[in-house]
């Protein structure tokens, strides 16, 4: 029987530290997304041509506008938000590195786009197009085996449970894509899944005493864990 004792660690102290170069290459690669093929020249193209507008304070859109947008078929439109977010914002606070990167699983994802975000015409094509871009978004992971930041996000925003066989799949390749679990784990969040809603894990990552870099130790138990919690989410919302 699987054991549900958890191995935390402490959290990172906050006075700066140089990360080695194995969580240096670790974070370099959670940054990564996965660029769709579906027009992409076509889009690109576009892309390139947008101006940008000023918005709020240091708050910029740069928008394709609305004739060009429609010109796109809806892969296209799916390549179009996975590289590019429409909105822009200035952050001039510089992260702290985050120590031993590569030995953690967190309980929330980075941003895909540094300072930039989705606007909320992008979130609402992604909620309202969902079977589609589910679809899309499995197609491209099982042609590269990857799972691109900017779809972890998309699968964590549109509450893709669905997708959890295929995320564990791939994640089973190498296990070394921590944040696969992440999702995993969000997506039982997201669903109000009482046995992880109740659990330790819950607590050391969303309690009272969280931040948003809380983290569990990245062992095997840890790792089956929540691979069976998924698992066993999964079955039961398929049924």
């Amino acid at each position: 029987m699987l054991s549900s004792t958890l191995v935390f660690a402490q959290e990172d102290n906050q006075e700066f530290k140089e990360a080695s170069p194995a969580s240096q290459a670790y974070h370099t690669n959670r940054l990564k997304i996965t660029v769709p093929p579906y027009g992409l020249v076509k889009v690109k193209a576009l892309i390139a041509g947008i101006k940008a507008t000023g918005g709020d304070g240091d708050v910029y859109f740069n928008v394709l506008s609305p004739k060009n947008y429609q010109s796109l078929s809806l892969p296209e439109k799916f390549t179009y938000h996975m590289i590019h977010a429409e909105v822009s914002s200035q952050n001039c606070d510089i992260p702290t590195p985050i120590l031993e990167e590569e030995l953690k699983i967190f309980g929330n994802l980075p941003d895909a786009f540094d300072e930039e975000s989705w606007s909320e015409r992008q979130l609402n094509f992604l909620v309202s197009n969902r079977d589609s871009v589910l679809s899309l978004i499995s197609e491209s992971i099982n042609r590269s085996k990857k799972v691109g930041l900017n779809y972890k996000i998309t699968i964590e925003y549109v509450n893709g449970w669905e997708m959890i066989p295929l995320l564990i799949k791939t994640y089973n390749i190498d296990h070394k894509d921590h944040d696969i679990l992440t999702v995993l784990i969000q997506l039982m969040k997201k669903n109000d899944y009482q046995p992880f809603m109740t659990s330790a894990t819950y607590l050391k990552l969303y309690g009272n005493n969280s931040t948003y870099r809380s983290f569990l130790n990245f062992n095997k138990a840890n790792e089956d864990l929540i691979i069976s919690r998924a698992e066993n989410f999964y079955n039961g919302r398929k049924k």
